[in-house]
């Protein structure tokens, strides 16, 4: 029996360290990964804590640019693609340092 898929659950939400706990860290432990199905976004995250009722990450962004930010659980869970599609958690994603992250390029 397949185990029900989670968007973001608590036990991945608690391995976050919470925002601005790895800034002076040369080598990041990189968290989670969110990928949009329908297109080449990716979110790296590193970072992560609630903040006025929403959970609000910091990580690499691959997107229109690629670049460190911040980004926030609600806005990811709130888009909506094509066919009804919606940004996923890559379940098969284990912690690691960015430098073994081949997609992470500063």
């Amino acid at each position: 029996m397949c185990e029900k898929y989670e968007f973001f659950p608590d036990d991945v939400k608690s391995t976050l360290p919470l925002l601005y706990s790895q800034e002076n860290v040369k080598d990041p432990i990189v968290h989670v990964k969110f990928f949009c199905p329908w297109n080449q976004w990716t979110w790296f995250a590193t970072e992560g804590q609630e903040q006025n009722g929403d959970f609000i990450l910091f990580g690499y962004v691959i997107g229109h640019e690629r670049e460190w930010g911040y980004f926030s659980l609600d806005e990811l869970a709130s888009v909506i693609g094509p066919f009804g599609l919606k940004i996923e958690r890559d379940i098969y994603f284990t912690p690691k340092p960015k430098s073994q992250i081949k997609e992470i390029t500063s």
